[in-house]
């Protein structure tokens, strides 16, 4: 099988780097790639529109291709490639909406019955603090908690007009992903991601500072109030609607005193989430993909293993001003240790690698336990050193609390 990965970050190398283990791919092509897939994979430049993906699947004959990031499935790339009977593993565009745009998925979220934060148009319906999210995409920055009058106003204005006004959730964030082929969903193991840039959750809304992966974030129960009040009514609802649901469904949610409820739904795998997922995984991940466009067949659960931690590290100035340019070194050390750096914001630079984006690396380590997963991250994060690099040091203690405790 040769495959097609769309996108060029942390989490498409995390999938490249799962998808080369499996002994049915023939080879990877992505698009546009970066340093670390080039590993893995033949890289070719991005197209200028959607419809230029189709045309790189048909010229390197390709069996499969796997969209990464949002923009080119809010974009429309599914339904080009619909168009020209391609393999592709994404939602719709009209179904993309369920992420393209947050005044959508509330009106969706009210028709499906899907628990969620009580919404509405003024701030006078709301004591503080209240969240302000954008209605576009904005690359996991388009929420802002406020948490007094004059900086939900101060948010409003930054995120422009068109904003949902919610109630602010008390509890615990997790992220549920799994897949589906219109009518099934197959659910992952659950993560958490940590999304403020500094530790303790201080500091601004990033795309995300690390995620980890562990069983023990839902009970079986939970898991299962999950997937009958969100995910399949999600899946049953689109379906309904004409706008069957395929690929991954990454629901964001607030565990509640009152239960699960939905904070958002991204129409794509998550990221960091990914990192950990495939770090986790074992099995032929390929296969998996292969069965849920096919419809044949069915996986485990068992496939998800031990523990994984997912540390990013960031670029100077991030997330508002990320400085690029800063020569990366310590990778090769780092990955001795056991652990994979995914590259998820480098390019060459002559003989040297440096920073291009505003979240450079994503250090991802397993262990037999959450607390070994951690130790074995932080130990391969401390070999890689670029200027300005800044990285939360709690990254998994929140499951190490919760465990301690119970």
């Amino acid at each position: 099988m040769k495959i097609l990965i769309v996108g060029g970050g942390g989490r498409e190398h995390a999938l490249a780097w799962k998808l080369a283990q499996s002994p049915s791919v023939k080879q990877i092509v992505a698009s546009p790639g970066n340093p670390g897939i080039a590993q893995l994979a033949t890289c070719v430049p991005a197209p200028a529109e959607v419809a230029g993906y189709a045309e790189i699947a048909k010229a390197h004959a390709i069996d499969l291709t796997i969209v990464g990031p949002e923009a080119p499935l809010v974009a429309g790339i599914v339904d080009e490639f619909y168009r020209h009977r391609l393999k592709i593993i994404g939602p719709t565009q009209a179904a993309s909406r369920l992420e393209g745009s947050k005044l959508f998925a509330k009106e969706f979220f009210a028709r499906a019955g899907i628990p969620t934060a009580r919404s509405g148009a003024s701030l006078d319906e709301f004591s503080f603090p209240v969240v302000i999210k954008a209605d576009g995409l904005a690359s996991g920055k388009g929420v802002i908690i406020a948490q007094d009058r004059q900086q939900a106003e101060s948010a409003i204005q930054k995120l422009g007009p068109r904003v949902v006004i919610e109630e602010f959730l008390e509890g615990e964030e997790v992220s549920f992903i799994g897949i589906s082929n219109g009518r099934m969903l197959l659910p992952f193991a659950p993560t958490q991601d940590h999304k403020r840039l500094l530790d303790s959750d201080e500091g601004p809304n990033t795309g995300g500072m690390g995620a980890y992966c562990d069983a023990r974030i839902l009970t079986s129960k939970q898991s299962g109030e999950i997937m009958e009040r969100i995910m399949l009514p999600a899946i049953r609802q689109m379906r309904q609607e004409g706008t069957p649901f395929t690929g991954f469904l990454y629901a964001g949610l607030m565990m509640t005193a009152d239960g699960p409820k939905i904070l958002e739904f991204n129409v794509r795998l998550g990221d960091p989430e990914t990192q950990a997922l495939m770090h986790s995984f074992r099995g032929d991940f390929a296969e998996v993909l292969s069965m849920m466009v096919t419809g044949t067949g069915a996986v485990s659960g068992g496939a998800w293993a031990s523990p994984s931690v997912c540390v990013v590290l960031a670029a100077a100035g991030y997330p508002d001003n990320p400085r690029t340019g800063d020569v990366i070194a310590g990778i090769p050390e780092a990955e001795a240790t056991g652990a994979v750096a995914f590259h998820a914001g480098t390019r060459r630079d002559g003989d040297h690698l440096v920073t291009a984006a505003g979240r450079v690396l994503g250090v991802t380590a397993g262990g037999a336990t959450l607390e070994q997963a951690i130790h074995n991250a932080y130990q391969a994060v401390e070999q890689i050193h670029f200027a300005g690099m800044q990285y939360r040091k709690d990254i998994g203690q929140k499951g190490l609390r919760r465990w301690s405790q119970s």
